[in-house]
């Protein structure tokens, strides 16, 4: 069987990534609630993206020049294809097409994205702003606000169909140009970033589990589990362990199974590395070790 499922699970440490409506003028985080009574705020998956191809565009060149709004509603252009777009072949589109006119184009994404969700919880900690530095300025009143603030290592999956990449209807790229985005997504993810509200938030993973599998399928998305004792950090084996011991007819996944660390990130990295053994790189050379399969599949 060709592999043709990339799937990895990273964590990051970062701030405040993503804001909601907010009250009056209270910027609120976006969160969840758990039924123990938790909460935890995240980044949506449309943030991520959004920071993916500003990254794409700014890195290679990803052409962003792709959308208009002649149908009334924000979307890709009618007269682009997948070639044209880095962002259409990876992350899919719908063009809307009017009742006379016919069906809807649509082409499913093969990348999907999960939320970046904290792997601590919410503890209500607000920030209390003002712009005092400008009102002196002009000898009048600073208007005052409040913002919610949340500082966490969070979680997050990215899933490939690398057999979807450069092909749509009747289009079917040439392999080396597949390959190249597909390790372009890669060099993102392993520099990923996000520009907030004056501030530069790193996403770049401190911790990195995956492969490429039989089965395209996010097989550690929600088994990455955080215990923090004596002001350190661990990550729960128990769940990485119990994951890799997943088998698909005669296939176990822990075959195919990497991980990359950031050193003296994590309080167990030692026990870690005994769980996976050779299977353990830094964070550069797990990318590396995956674009290099990337580029095997294409070959075949």
């Amino acid at each position: 069987m060709n592999k043709s499922g990339l799937s990895i699970t990273m964590i990051f440490k970062a701030q405040s990534l993503n804001y909601g409506e907010g009250i009056g003028n209270i910027s609120e985080l976006k969160k969840l609630s758990r039924g123990d009574g938790s909460v935890y705020t995240f980044a949506s998956r449309q943030a991520l993206r959004y920071d993916i191809a500003r990254i794409g565009n700014k890195l290679f060149g990803w052409n962003l020049e792709v959308v208009d709004k002649s149908k009334g509603t924000v979307q890709f252009k009618d007269n682009l294809t997948i070639e044209d777009s880095e962002e259409m072949d990876l992350f899919g589109y719908m063009k809307t097409a009017k009742k006379e006119e016919g069906s809807s184009l649509i082409r499913s994404a093969a990348v999907r994205l999960s939320n970046a969700i904290s792997l601590e919880d919410y503890k209500s900690d607000m920030d209390f702003l003002n712009n005092k530095g400008l009102a002196d300025r002009i000898h009048e009143f600073p208007n005052l606000a409040n913002i919610e603030q949340h500082l966490s290592f969070y979680t997050y999956t990215v899933t490939i169909d690398l057999s979807k990449i450069g092909i749509d209807e009747k289009i079917e790229m040439d392999k080396e140009i597949r390959a190249k985005r597909v390790k372009e997504l890669l060099e993102i993810l392993k520099v990923l970033n996000r520009e907030i509200r004056g501030r530069e938030e790193n996403l770049s993973p401190l911790f990195v589990i995956g492969g490429i599998y039989n089965l395209n399928s996010p097989f550690f998305l929600g088994r990455i589990k955080l215990e923090g004792k004596e002001k350190e950090f661990s990550i729960n084996t128990n769940m990485l362990k119990d994951t890799t011991t997943l088998k698909i007819g005669e296939y176990s996944i822990y075959d195919d199974t990497k991980v990359g660390m950031i050193k003296d990130t994590f309080k167990n990295e030692k026990e870690i590395e005994e769980l996976f053994e050779e299977k353990v790189f830094t964070v550069q050379d797990f990318f590396e070790d995956l674009e290099k399969q990337v580029e095997e599949y294409y070959k075949n």
